[in-house]
C-alpha cells in the first residue's frame, strides 16, 4: 500500500515536510547559498522524509502479517484451481462437490490459523 493513500500518513508527511522545510529556511537566511544548493537541499528533505515515514510503515506489523502465510496462499490457490477445473469441466456435479469441499476445508484452516493467532496476541498483551 501506498503510503500516500492513508490519510494518516499523508498527515504526518505534510507535518514533517512543513517542520524540515522551516529548519531549511532558518539555515538558509544565514547562509547565502546558490540555487542548486537549496534545490539539492529541498531534494534531499522530501527523500528522507518519505523513507522515514516507509520504516515507520514497515515496521508496524499487520495483524494479517502474522497469520496470512504461504499455507493459506497454497490453500487459495487450490480454491481457485478446483473452481476453475468446475467451471470448465461444464460444471458437473462431482467437480462442484470437489470444490466446495477444498472450499469448506480452506476457510477451516484460514479461520483457524486466525482464530491461533488472536490468542497468541491476546495472551501476550498485558492487561
Amino acid at each position: 500500500m501506498n503510503i500516500f493513500q492513508n490519510p494518516k500518513w499523508k498527515k504526518e508527511y505534510a507535518i514533517e515536510i512543513n517542520n524540515k522545510f522551516e529548519i531549511l529556511e532558518n539555515l538558509e537566511a544565514s547562509i547565502d547559498n546558490n540555487i542548486n544548493e537549496k534545490w539539492e537541499n529541498i531534494k534531499t528533505i522530501i527523500k528522507e522524509t518519505k523513507q522515514q515515514l516507509i520504516e515507520k510503515d514497515e515496521s508496524r506489523e499487520t495483524f494479517k502479517n502474522k497469520w496470512y502465510d504461504e499455507e493459506c496462499k497454497f490453500v487459495i490457490e487450490e480454491i481457485k484451481k478446483a473452481r476453475e477445473k468446475w467451471l470448465m469441466k461444464g460444471r458437473r456435479e462431482e467437480e462442484e462437490q470437489e470444490y466446495h469441499h477444498k472450499r469448506r476445508e480452506a476457510h477451516k484452516k484460514i479461520r483457524n490459523k486466525k482464530k491461533t493467532c488472536m490468542k497468541n496476541v491476546s495472551n501476550s498483551k498485558p492487561i
